[in-house]
């Protein structure tokens, strides 16, 4: 019957109720359920193999992202099966390259799942953090700066890890594959508190910016949430060990007039990305670079290295003129 799994469980349209309600155990029971008529669907089109497989977890992220788009959901089934056709067409198309200019390839909209829109569909949920924390460092960093921060050309990703592009390509291209999997695997168990973890973070954050700009760098900078032995790795710098660098960084900005900004926090219980937009004073205007992102590694609560990524300075008038 239609919308139904027997007496012995809930039906089609309750799991996508509760899923709509931020029940991830819900929705991982209601694609478990129809997983098999999805892949049926993946195989007829794709055949055997790893693509039918890739388009079966592209159509769970979806799901992720869209169940709340459900309308009827006694016909969640058929909509299942409607998401992994487009998957499916969608790896089809990609199965006979193109060449394309990267800055026309950039503009076009993406086929891929958007762990950003993920997470703005269920913000703060603290199931989709805790699938983020089972990526590897490498890959939950790459994702978390192009997806969930103002940190997205790869360029910038890739000067703010320290690695090429191409790392940077193939990082995310895995990280999306494992987020599917890695929410759908972690859906029954005791999850942090997020929303209360990112607000933690931001107080951290406002709290060592209004100290800094009261001149007490010896409290903004404290061992509450700086290890003594942080290490920063600065743009064109050498690496430094413990917290006087960070000092000496805020005082110099805060002497020559630039005001920071705190626009945006990113907190899971390992890493944090703060962006600050850097004011410059009306007499220099150039001073520093628009914005910058503080990339904490954070263990057992403090910050163990801290990276510093400026984003692109604009052109000088006398630049744009010669």
């Amino acid at each position: 019957m239609s919308g139904t799994c027997g007496v012995d469980g809930p039906t089609d349209a309750e799991l996508v109720r509760a899923a709509q309600t931020g029940d991830v155990s819900a929705l991982g029971l209601l694609i478990a359920r129809h997983r098999a008529a999805m892949l049926g669907v993946a195989i007829s089109l794709l055949g055997h193999g790893a693509d039918a497989e890739d388009a079966v977890q592209d159509a769970t992220v979806v799901a992720l992202r869209r169940v709340g788009d459900v309308r009827d959901p006694d016909a969640v089934g058929p909509w299942l099966r409607a998401v992994v056709r487009n998957a499916c067409r969608t790896r089809a198309r990609a199965r006979v390259p193109v060449p394309l200019d990267e800055a026309v390839a950039a503009a076009l909209p993406s086929a891929e799942p958007d762990p950003a829109e993920l997470v703005d569909r269920h913000a703060a949920r603290d199931w989709i953090w805790h699938a983020l924390e089972q990526l590897s460092p490498p890959l939950r960093l790459v994702l978390v700066l192009r997806y969930f921060t103002g940190v997205t050309a790869y360029q910038d990703i890739a000067d703010a890890c320290g690695v090429p592009v191409g790392t940077v390509r193939s990082r995310l291209a895995e990280a999306r594959g494992r987020l599917a999997r890695a929410v759908l695997a972690t859906a029954d168990a005791v999850h942090d508190d997020a929303a209360a973890l990112t607000a933690a973070r931001r107080r951290q954050a406002e709290e060592m910016l209004a100290a800094a700009r009261r001149g007490q760098l010896r409290d903004a900078v404290d061992e509450a949430y700086w290890s003594p032995a942080v290490e920063s790795f600065w743009p064109r710098a050498p690496r430094a060990v413990g917290r006087d660098r960070i000092r000496r960084a805020l005082a110099g900005d805060i002497e020559a007039g630039v005001y920071h900004r705190l626009t945006n926090v990113v907190a899971g219980r390992d890493l944090s990305v703060w962006e600050i937009e850097l004011v410059n004073p009306s007499d220099d205007p150039f001073h520093c670079p628009p914005g910058a992102a503080w990339i904490h590694d954070v263990r057992d609560g403090r910050v163990q290295r801290c990276r510093l990524f400026h984003a692109r300075r604009p052109p000088r008038p006398a630049e744009l003129a010669a």
